[in-house]
């Protein structure tokens, strides 16, 4: 049995080589089974590839479905947000509003607190404008009467010491204008008003609560002025009380002595 196949294989070689039509037959038929298997391995790869590509598109049909369910699950979030987000700012506004309601009734009983305040004050003012007017009528009245009653000092004005003209003018005011005159004394340690430590007098009183300095003299001189007016910055450090007017009487002042009573706030009364 052996010998035949050997036999055939010659056989089969001998026609290869020798017989043209036979060896393109074998060829043919030796082509198509390579074709075929080829064909089947390609078959086999076009079902792999389908098969892969339709698991690829259920994975991206799944992705895609994910995807979607995320963003309407996102959605639907920023919409919960946007409507958290609107009451919220409803609900800001509207306690913005209540507070600049309540302000607004703030400011208007302030304008009205502030309003009353305001006429108070005028009607003090007032009051205290009608009182200086009276304060100051009374005063004038009083140094009329002064005036008249002077006029015996000054006859005997010649001969008569300046401590003798304030003493006498000094009765003149209590009697006449009902002011109280007292002495006050005090040691100016540091020399405010003479420039050196000294004893330090001036005449007070006291006109409806309020505090009158006054400097009675028979000449009024610019440096006299100042003078006062140091003895007034004595008294209020002493103390401590401002006084309200300063007053300076005198039958005469230069008119030196007048222009700084302006500017230091001093009265001059110089009719007597």
């Amino acid at each position: 049995m052996s010998a035949k196949p050997a036999n055939l294989k010659s056989e089969i070689l001998k026609l290869l080589k020798e017989d043209e039509e036979f060896r393109y037959a074998v060829a043919g038929l030796i082509g198509l089974k390579e074709i075929l298997e080829r064909l089947n391995r390609h078959e086999e790869e076009l079902i792999k590839l389908r098969r892969d590509m339709t698991e690829g598109f259920k994975r991206h049909d799944e992705e895609l479905a994910k995807l979607r369910k995320d963003m309407m699950e996102g959605f639907k979030r920023y919409e919960e947000e946007l409507i958290r987000l609107r009451k919220d700012m409803t609900e800001g506004f509207k306690r913005h509003d209540e507070i600049l309601e309540r302000h607004a009734a703030e400011i208007a009983r302030l304008r009205e607190d502030m309003n009353a305040g305001f006429r108070r004050h005028d009607e003090i003012l007032k009051r205290h404008e009608e009182e200086l007017i009276k304060l100051r009528e009374d005063m004038n009245r009083g140094f009329e009467l002064v005036n008249r009653h002077i006029a015996a000092i000054g006859a005997r004005w010649g001969i008569m010491s300046e401590e003798a003209f304030r003493e006498g003018l000094r009765g003149l005011l209590e009697k006449e204008l009902g002011l109280k005159v007292k002495r006050w004394t005090a040691f100016d340690e540091t020399g405010i008003v003479f420039g050196y430590p000294s004893q330090v007098e001036i005449d007070i009183a006291i006109k409806d609560t309020k505090l009158i300095l006054i400097e009675v003299s028979s000449h009024i001189r610019r440096s006299d002025v100042y003078q006062f007016k140091r003895k007034a910055e004595l008294y209020q450090r002493k103390t401590g009380r401002k006084p309200d007017r300063l007053l300076m009487i005198a039958p005469y002042a230069e008119d030196k002595a007048i222009e700084a009573s302006r500017l230091l706030g001093i009265e001059i009364y110089t009719k007597v």
